[in-house]
């Protein structure tokens, strides 16, 4: 009888609980998900962290234009379409562009969108001097760098994406009337093309100053023909992989750029004698594109245990400069300059709204942040830092 009042006993209480079950149980297939979320995140993280490899610039003017077009295509053609691959790549890389992304996993990463905006900048740089070098006035070439001149982090309609490919749209059909028999066709004397070059060696300048100031001890810059009195206030350690990957992006959409151009402007430029220094331009934006087998972006010194990555970068970058001061010099005098025009907006002022934009932000977040143990140590300490190269 005790037996079986003890197993009625089990069996109600077996129905109570699974007619009012304990919905404690519920967290752990929800932690699971959570669990599962993070590890996609951080899985796309590293993938779209991965920049785009290289591209052949004459092989860019076939896949542009299209396979069925078997006309010749006329003086900067191949100049157009390094623009347009550069900007398809902004859009299709793996994770297209994160830069104005307003959720995860784009909006954890800093390092891609710091990427995009160099290549952006050069884009913009070149878009800026494409009307000089047209020896036509193509309204198509204005819209573009209109398009191009937005706010790089945009995401309401119309977005950064949307801008980028109406720019896309107008390069295809001024692509189009570079064929045989179009209007359209650059100089045959350079026109444009050292006022070009003096942009590239500003922001070339700029760059190695920026990466100069995330260097701790001065003293690591006097072989780079630096002035360190010129020098912004020091690079917060957090931002430093920002301008690291800023730099790599500006070196490799310029890498490609003047590759390009030097298909182009091939008489002009031996003409003026200085192809060969346009090569070592050319190699020296390659060396500073070589892999980053380090995960983290070190901002060591001197001889000890870290490296420091944008001290070696730097140093391409101010090579690069150098160069590029000398083939622009060299271009002014046997190619005509063209007169400004008012109507074209400043790269520059658009890149100091963006950047003051961004110090805005960083200032904020500095500011959040509890103070660091040794924080008002001197820029000759040259303590060792790190930053995440994927994050």
């Amino acid at each position: 009888m005790a037996l079986t009042q003890k197993g009625a006993a089990r069996r109600r209480s077996r129905t109570e609980v699974l007619e009012r079950p304990e919905y404690g149980w519920i967290w752990k297939p929800l932690l699971v998900l959570l669990a599962i979320y993070l590890v996609v995140c951080l899985g796309l993280g590293i993938w779209w962290s991965q920049a785009p490899r290289s591209f052949d610039v004459e092989q860019a003017v076939s896949e542009q234009r299209g396979t069925g077009s078997g006309s010749t295509a006329a003086r900067g053609a191949v100049t157009t379409a390094a623009l347009m691959t550069l900007i398809e790549t902004l859009l299709e890389k793996p994770g297209g562009y994160l830069r104005n992304d307003v959720a995860p996993p784009g909006l954890w990463l800093d390092n891609m969108p710091a990427w995009e905006l160099g290549v952006l900048i050069q884009a913009r740089r070149l878009s800026e001097s494409l009307p000089a070098m047209e020896q036509a006035s193509v309204p198509a070439l204005e819209a573009v760098q209109e398009r191009l001149m937005a706010d790089s982090r945009d995401w309401l309609f119309p977005g950064t994406e949307r801008r980028l490919e109406q720019a896309l749209q107008e390069l295809g059909g001024y692509l189009d009337s570079l064929g045989e028999g179009g209007d359209a066709a650059f100089g045959d004397q350079g026109q444009g093309l050292a006022a070009w070059l003096e942009a590239v060696t500003e922001s070339l300048d700029e760059l190695g100053l920026r990466l100069s100031a995330s260097i701790g001890s001065r003293d690591e810059l006097r072989d780079l023909d630096i002035d360190t009195g010129a020098l912004p206030a020091r690079t917060p350690w957090y931002r430093v992989d920002n301008v690291f990957f800023e730099a790599r992006g500006q070196a490799w959409a310029l890498m490609h750029l003047l590759k390009a151009v030097r298909r182009d402007q091939a008489d002009v430029l031996g003409s003026a004698g200085v192809t060969e220094r346009w090569e070592l331009l050319v190699t020296e934006l390659e060396r500073s594109q070589r892999r980053l087998w380090s995960p983290l972006v070190l901002n060591g010194s001197g001889f000890g245990i870290f490296a420091n990555h944008s001290l070696v970068l730097a140093n391409h970058v101010v090579r690069a400069r150098d160069l590029a001061r000398e083939v622009a010099e060299g271009l002014a005098e046997v190619t005509p300059t063209p007169a400004p025009t008012a109507s074209e907006p400043s790269v520059v002022e658009v890149e100091r709204s963006e950047g003051a934009a961004e110090e805005v932000s960083a200032e904020e977040r500095e500011s959040e942040m509890p103070p660091l143990s040794g924080e008002g140590v001197a820029d000759d300490a040259a303590p060792s830092e790190a930053e995440p190269s994927a994050n």
